[in-house]
Order: C-alpha cells, then structure tokens, then sequence
C-alpha cells in the first residue's frame, strides 16, 4: 500500500482532469451500449410488428436509423477523441513529473552511490520503468474503472431483458477470480526478473560503449561478443519464462471467456423455441454478451499490465527512495563571497565503513589566498584529501573548516559554488565549446565567455575551430585534443571566478607544449585566491606557500620548496627520482 500512496503523491495534481476524463469514458462507453437495445426494438417492434404497415415499417426504420446515425457519428467521434486525447496528456505530464523528480533526486545522490551503482542500471529504471509506470494511471486508474462501470451498465440491460439468462451468463465469474489470483502472484515476479535483466544489457552497453577504445587496443571484439551474448542471453531466459506465462494465462482466460456465449446460446435458443423468449431479446442479449466479456477480458489484460506496471514501479521506487549521504543541515547557511581560509583539524576519512582509513589523523592550516600543494606516491590520500573540501563525501572524525566554519554548517550548494575544478580529465558535454565554457556560469555575457577563453589560453585555437565557438565538442569531448579540452575546462573555471581553486594533477597527462600553456592560465587563474594543487610533477609546485608531502593517508612532510629540499626527506627523494635536482 505505501508504494501506491507514493505514486499517488503524482496523481494528484491531475485529479479534475483524470475526473473528467472518466465523465467523458462514461460517455464513450455508454454510447454503444444502448445499440442491442437498438436492435431488440427493430426486431420486435419494427420487423416482426405484424400490426405495422410497411410503409409506417420504413418510416420507424429510417428515424431509428438517422437518431443512431446523430449518436454513433456526430457524438461519438468527439468524445472519442477527447477521451484519448486527456488521457495521454495526463499519463504524459505524470511522466513528466516523474522523471523531473527522478532527477532531481539523482542529483542529490552521493558520489559513493554511482561508484557502486551501474550507470546503465540507473538509466533502465530512468527510462523503461518510469515508462512502464504510466499503466497505473491510463489502465488503473481510467480503463479500469470504465470497464467497471460498463459491466455494471450492461449488466443492468441484462437483468431487465432476463434475469435468468443473465445468471447464466456470469456463472463463470468466479472462475475469473481464481484464475486472477492464482496467475498474476508469479507474473509479477517474473516481470521484475525480466527489467532487471535489460538493465543489465543496459548497463553493459553502456559501460563498453564507455570502453570501446580499450576494446579494440587489446583486440577483444570476439571475447566482449561472447560475454554480450551471456547477459543477452540472461535476458532471453527471463523473456521467455514471462512470455510462457502470459501466454498461458490468456489462454486460460479467453477459453474461460468462449465458455458463456455456448451456455447463452443452448439456454437463450431453448427460451425462444419455448416462445418463453423474444427472437429481438435473444438477439439484444446475444450483442450485450459481447459487451459484457468485451470489458471483462480488458480487465483481466488490465491485470496483466497493471501487474507489469506495478513490478516497474516498485523498482522506480526503490531508486527514488534511496538516501541521501549527505543533506544540507536544517540551520546551514549559505557561504558568502571573498576569500576563504581552510583547517583540518584530526580528520579521519574512509569511503566505506568496513574499509581502511584512507586519511589518518590530518590536521592543516590553509590561510585565505594561499598556495598549498600536495603531493607524494599515488594512492597516498591527495585526492581523497581534497574531495572533502566540496562535501563530496563526509568525514568519520574530526572535522573540517570553510571559512573559520565546519563545512556541514554551510549550504552544499553555495559551498560548491564558491569552489572551482580542474582535474585530470575533465568532462565535457555534448554540445557546442560555448555551451561547455558557460557551464561555470549559465547566463554570462558573449564577452565574459571570450574573457574567460582569453585567461585560459583557449581563445586562439577555438577560433581555428571549423564553426569557432560553436563547433560541437562530441560526447566527453572526443573531438577536442586533450589540451584542448583541458583549456575548455580551466576557461569554464575562469568564468565562474571561484575564491577556492582545487587542481587535482591539472596537467600530468598532457604534452609538455601544452602543460606549458595551461601551466601558465593556471598561475594567472590562482592569483588572489585560495588553491589547492595536487601535483604529479613537482617542478609544478615550487611557487606554492606550502608543500604538503602524504603517504599512506598521512602527512609526512609540510614546508616550502627550498625547507623540504633543506630536510633531505621524502620530497627530496620524489624529487630525484623526477631527476630535477640540478
């Protein structure tokens, strides 16, 4: 019951509209309901009307005939078309709704959880089960009912042409409720073993598609094909199982369903021999069987789908309730702009509760403006140490300052603001370079994008771009060069004019022709502001206020360029082996 009130918390701004798309089901249904009324009257009052003169026969044909004519056609066209039309406008802007919110809320997950967590998992559930969803609604909560109403409808006809008969119509009801019962526990299952194996094939495209370069370096075309053929297969597996078990329950309803229309016909077919029946009864309540079983099989088909939609919903549920790590405090307060000093004062930090510590026991001093790299052995906790300062992840112990406050005390989002990245491989989205650069800061003027470029380096070889600005930059920027895109994202960086600035190994996998240049917008993009630098190369990082040498998740060594060279320790050495040492 609870994940039916959550998707409800959807539905509800769209009441009236599902309300009135009811009215107007009613309408659409009610309609053809009244045509074996229509016959029993020409049957028994008209063809059969012994009293009648022929021409008196035409006459009440043809004003039977133009007052259905106005009924089926003139009327029913338009609300036919009105029911289908709100009904897909009101499943759409739900699916709208949903997805919005799916976002949103995919946003506010931790970085741990996509670690852990298939991208092309995420995208199934984003996609093919939100999709499926919408059953709820346009068959639950409208077809459903309509064909409710339109049992009740004729079976009310029914019961005044014949009581008897009627009975014998529906003695196969119960039938139905076992069989729904019975069928629909292990379908239910079934569906759900069928999405989560294609969200395994998604998620496996996915991920080499992502890969496809390492793919055909090691020449693994033949082998990935095999191991795509298991999941497929995996999935070929479940398809089938859900496939024979659907096919076998519509087999069962519609051999139940064939069942009636022989018990009407042997009863139906005495009564009027016995002259106990109307020939114009017999062939209303014949047409009315048919709209009888006609919305009873769509109600047992709702149940096949609505078992389908349901199963999708719970797994789209199941993703929009997963917590969130991380929230922003109820008293936190956003960060205001100026220069910011940074503490670490004992922080112990680990990704995961069962796994080492990744940072030991770091305590550090950063004043507002200044300079600080770090550097050492990969694996050593750089990285770790300066993911912190965004509030990507929280921290076991001690605690961490922003601005002389703990960082929890301050808004995530004006925290991140305040703090511009360049990382080793930063990522661009598919689109044009302009729309890349502005994603430091959405609505800058063309001028501050050109500024931005200029400070970054980036405007000379942009403008030798085929469409300059607008060029499309492909998928993560695969049509760019690797200093190319670096220079994009420290543009992007220059635009948003950050008082914090985090370079984590900005340049370690460029050429040295471009490091040179980025090496440059780098010390420009540093000037005035407070900069973390994690280093590779440590002919980078001799300028800084502080060095900061970490091993094992600790701090070594601290002290400038010229005291750690003096100390002979593990800066000296990383240094030698970088063979800088003149």
């Amino acid at each position: 019951m609870k994940h039916w009130k959550a998707y409800f918390t959807f539905v509800k701004p769209y009441t009236k509209w599902i309300l009135l798309t009811l009215f107007i089901g009613v309408l659409k249904f009610g309609i053809p309901s009244m045509l074996p009324l229509v016959q029993k009257y020409v049957v028994d009052d008209i063809l059969l009307n012994k009293s009648m003169e022929l021409q008196e026969q035409v006459s009440q044909l043809m004003v039977v005939l133009g007052a259905t004519l106005f009924l089926f056609v003139i009327v029913r066209g338009p609300v036919e078309y009105a029911r289908q039309y709100f009904a897909q406008m009101i499943t759409a802007k739900i699916l709208f709704d949903l997805r919005n919110r799916l976002y949103s809320h995919l946003q506010k997950l931790s970085l741990r959880y996509y670690q852990n967590t298939k991208v092309g998992e995420i995208i199934s559930r984003f996609i093919n089960d939100a999709e499926q969803t919408k059953n709820i609604v346009e068959v639950g909560m409208m077809n459903v009912w309509l064909d409710a109403f339109t049992l009740v409808f004729v079976l009310g006809f029914m019961f005044y042409l014949d009581p008897v008969l009627t009975l014998v119509s529906i003695a196969i009801f119960p039938l139905y409720a076992i069989a729904v019962k019975v069928l629909y526990k292990q379908l239910k299952k079934l569906t759900k073993d069928r999405s989560a194996a294609l969200a395994g094939i998604q998620a496996y495209l996915h991920e080499r598609i992502q890969g496809i370069s390492v793919i055909r370096s090691f020449a693994l075309e033949r082998h990935d094909q095999a191991k795509l053929e298991g999941v497929n297969g995996n999935y070929l597996k479940k398809a089938l199982a859900h496939s024979r078990w659907n096919a076998w329950t519509f087999a069962i309803i519609n051999t139940m369903t064939d069942i009636a229309p022989l018990l009407v016909i042997g009863y139906g077919g005495y009564l009027v021999i016995q002259q106990n029946l109307t020939l114009g009864t017999f062939i209303a309540f014949f047409g009315y069987l048919d709209r009888l079983y006609s919305p009873l099989k769509r109600l047992i088909n709702s149940s096949t789908v609505l078992t389908q939609a349901s199963a999708s919903w719970e797994r789209v549920l199941e993703l929009l309730e997963e917590p969130y790590d991380m929230v922003d405090q109820p008293d936190a307060r956003p960060l205001k702009g100026g220069n910011h000093g940074i503490a670490f004062r004992n922080v112990w930090f680990k990704y995961h509760e069962k796994d080492p510590w990744v940072l030991r026991d770091i305590s550090l001093r950063i004043h507002p403006g200044e300079t600080v790299a770090f550097v050492g052995m990969s694996g050593g906790g750089k990285s770790s140490l300066v993911g912190l300062i965004p509030r990507f992840y929280d921290i076991q112990k001690g605690s961490l300052l922003v601005g002389g406050r703990d960082v929890k005390e301050w808004t995530m989002e004006s925290l991140r603001s305040s703090i511009g990245m360049v990382l080793q491989d930063n990522f661009l989205f598919s689109g044009t370079v302009r729309e890349n650069i502005l994603f430091g800061k959405p609505g800058s003027s063309e001028e501050e994008v050109y500024e931005a470029a200029r400070a970054a380096n980036a405007h000379e070889f942009i403008l030798d771009l085929p469409n300059g600005y607008d060029t499309e930059v492909g998928e993560r920027g695969v049509k760019l060069s690797g200093g190319q895109k670096q220079r994009i994202a420290i543009a992007r960086v220059f635009l948003k004019d950050p008082p914090i600035l985090i370079l984590d190994e900005a340049t370690s996998a460029l050429d040295l022709e471009s490091e040179h240049l980025i090496q440059q917008s780098l010390q420009q993009l540093s000037r005035s502001r407070t900069t973390l630098i994690v280093a590779h190369r440590l002919s980078t990082i001799t300028h800084a206020d502080q060095i900061i040498v970490m091993k094992n998740g600790s701090i070594a060594e601290r002290g400038t360029h010229e005291e750690l060279m003096d100390k002979d320790g593990v800066y000296t050495q990383l240094y030698s082996i970088q063979n800088l040492n003149p």
